[in-house]
């Protein structure tokens, strides 16, 4: 049955038309509908409002199929974050002598990955399959977030500046922040609506096709772990939504790296303020941005990707050599994503395990890319420079 979107195109399995791997991780063409993927949910373009559809859903109608719904608007999510972050960390000049705030920004990436991994292993072991490389459903910049959270909140790819670390702060922002008053429902909800769902259906898990990888050397609970069970559903859940947004009680991210580590929301709040976050009383507890200062780093100019990409005509136009740069990122970073969605659909686990082995190798050639494109400089003079477009580009 198709989804109706109140914004954008719908999708089903059938349109679909990306390349497939066999069990051997060998890339091959699909030849029929049924090898373009197994058909058990629709795809809905990116800019729908699904996400606010589902959460208006009953909770007596919140059965299999809106959690594998809800789970495939759960993953974009996970991966709409990672490009603008990204984009914020490789523009960081001097890793050496910024690395408070590099190290802090690079952490919060590697959650994201892990959530990533987390959102797709909750869609796996209830029979669905992470839908990633298609162009009509992967975020595209600037634009909003997936199925309408924060429709004030319009997500960019710039170098890191006061403006994009606030707009990472607010992709984050919970429900009550410890140090600021918000009046949006924030992602932590849309997880809390997915875990009480999964409470009431424990006999849709399965534990099938699962994705595994050894991060603990990230933080606490950053591991990508099998979920077979509702105590993994509740554990990967509260990792995802606490190194977030923290707790209720406290800022601090309940899954650090280190001792005293804080929640994404606030880590970007002390970048953005300057000054470290401390407790200033008790009882209630207070906390407020008054503590060391936080300097912020010397950072490659980026100038803020338009919507289209950097085109090939008008000011931001590149000449040749600059758009074959932008064009060979777009390619790797889309043969990433392929690779993430055959890794889910493989039945082997030595094949699931080789594909994101290979995922994990493109996003390294990403990070080995990008401060070449921030090196080149804009036309006209203006001292910004260019710099990844994360679009999908099909086969």
């Amino acid at each position: 049955m198709p989804i109706c979107a109140t914004r954008g195109v719908v999708l089903t399995r059938a349109t679909c038309d990306w390349a497939t791997y066999d069990e051997k991780g060998i890339r091959r063409e699909p030849r029929t509908a049924h090898e373009r993927g197994i058909s058990v949910t629709s795809l809905v373009d990116y800019r729908s409002n699904r996400i606010v559809q589902l959460m208006q859903e009953p909770v007596e109608r919140r059965d299999a199929a809106w959690l594998r719904e809800s789970l495939q608007q759960a993953v974009l999510l996970e991966l709409a974050t990672l490009p603008p972050y990204l984009c914020g960390l490789w523009s960081i000049k001097d890793p050496v002598q910024d690395e408070g705030v590099f190290n802090a920004i690079r952490e919060i990436v590697f959650d994201e990955m892990s959530h990533l991994g987390l959102a797709g292993n909750l869609l796996t072991t209830i029979g669905g399959f992470p839908h990633l490389s298609d162009e009509r459903t992967a975020p595209a910049y600037p634009g909003p977030l997936p199925g309408g959270v924060r429709p004030d909140l319009t997500v960019s790819l710039s170098g890191l500046t006061k403006n994009s670390l606030d707009m990472y702060a607010r992709i984050e922002e919970p429900d009550h922040p410890i140090a600021k008053a918000d009046t949006y429902t924030s992602i932590g909800a849309f997880y809390s609506a997915v875990l009480a769902a999964f409470r009431e259906h424990p006999e849709l898990i399965t534990g099938s096709h699962q994705l595994t990888r050894n991060m603990a050397h990230h933080g606490q609970g950053n591991t990508i772990v099998a979920i077979g069970n509702l105590a993994d559903v509740e554990a990967a859940i509260g990792v995802i939504k606490e190194q977030g947004e923290g707790t209720s009680a406290s800022p601090e991210n309940p899954h650090p790296g280190d001792a005293g580590e804080l929640a994404h929301y606030y880590v970007f709040r002390e970048i953005y303020h300057g000054r470290k976050l401390v407790k200033t009383s008790e009882n209630p507890d207070r906390w407020e941005f008054v503590g060391d200062r936080i300097p912020m780093p010397r950072c490659r100019p980026m100038a803020t990707v338009p919507s289209g990409g950097w085109g090939t005509t008008g000011v931001s136009a590149p000449d040749a050599d600059t758009r074959r740069l932008l064009d060979e990122f777009n390619h790797v970073y889309s043969e990433m994503l392929r690779l993430l969605e055959a890794a889910w659909k493989a039945d082997l686990p030595a094949t699931r395990k080789d594909l994101l082995n290979r995922a994990v190798h493109q996003m390294s050639d990403l990070q080995r890319r990008a401060p070449t494109l921030m090196d080149r400089p804009l036309p006209g003079g203006s001292g910004e420079t260019y710099g990844p477009e994360f679009r999908y580009v099909p086969v």
